[in-house]
């Protein structure tokens, strides 16, 4: 099955040696993940894409920006990030003006077992990346052939995502469970409920909803979470919410209330308790900081 949008035409990547197949501005397809074999979409220029259930999906970030909805919350891709959703995420991607994305799709047959991938985002070096455009355009060749040729192109490609993949892998030794399959899905469900923070940076997110999420109860979830991550999931909710906060406050000039707002908190005095409790200095403090140069980035707590 052809998944690319009408109008495609090869487009030349700075700072990328080959060229790429993107979609054409104003649309993308709507890939149907039911049938074998990797799908192997891509987005630029202000294309959008859409993808039903039924599909693990990884997204590469090649330059530019792309903004994800899926059903774990918001992202915004910049160059050199990866993505990584479940099956039932149903991601859409609207590609910025600059914006270059590579997509994987991965096909779940209904009972089977799924990817060995794990939900997450992370961040390539340059030369990772390199090598994943190259393992990508062959794998895009080959699916037209189908066959041998299309399983090891696409093998080469999940075993160069794998390999980024490293340092959640270790999280599988402190997931509870008899056997590595059973560890390895409760940590792929914990990773789901820490995506689902990650994209409702903009508030409070209720345990139950993860728990809904996971299909754990909300007592498992948050004993489990709180052993492979060292913190409760309403701690990690709070600490990604003060983040974006500080984003907001180094790029932005808007009143420090109504970033408060933004970021899920209530009014301004529980804003202000929440971050001098994490970075011990008022908001007005750090923003004068930041713009000073005296702070590269988010204050440790």
């Amino acid at each position: 099955m052809q998944v690319e949008a009408r109008g495609l035409a090869p487009r030349p990547m700075p700072r990328f040696p080959v060229a790429v197949v993107l979609a054409d501005r104003g649309g993308g397809p709507e890939p149907s993940p039911r049938t074998a074999g990797a799908h192997w979409p891509s987005l630029g220029r202000l294309a959008n894409l859409r993808l039903g259930p039924g599909a693990f999906s990884i997204w590469l970030q090649l330059r530019g920006e792309t903004r994800v909805e899926a059903r774990e919350g918001r992202f915004a891709l910049a160059a050199g990030e990866w993505l990584a959703l479940a099956c039932d995420s149903a991601p859409a991607l609207d590609a910025g003006p600059h914006g270059i994305t590579l997509g994987v799709v991965l096909p779940v047959a209904p009972g089977g077992r799924g990817c060995e991938l794990l939900p997450g985002r992370g961040r390539m070096i340059a030369r990772d990346l390199r090598v994943a455009l190259r393992l990508w355009r062959k794998g895009r060749s080959a699916s037209v052939r189908g066959g041998e040729v299309a399983a090891r192109a696409q093998c080469a490609m999940l075993q160069h995502l794998a390999s980024q993949q490293r340092e959640l892998e270790r999280g599988i030794a402190r997931c509870p469970g008899r056997s590595m399959r059973r560890k390895r899905q409760i940590l792929g469900r914990l990773q789901r409920a820490r995506l689902f923070l990650e994209g409702h940076r903009d508030r409070v997110v209720r345990l139950t909803e993860l728990a809904e999420l996971t299909s754990f109860s909300s007592w498992y979830l948050s004993k489990t979470f709180h052993g492979l991550y060292d913190e409760s999931p309403q701690a990690a909710s709070v600490r990604l919410r003060l983040e974006r906060a500080c984003e907001l406050l180094a790029r932005t000039d808007e009143a420090i209330g109504e970033i408060g707002a933004a970021c899920g908190f209530d009014n301004s005095c529980s804003f202000a308790r929440a971050f001098r409790a994490r970075f011990r200095t008022t908001a007005s403090a750090w923003r004068e900081a930041a713009r000073g140069g005296a702070s590269g980035g988010v204050p440790g707590g």
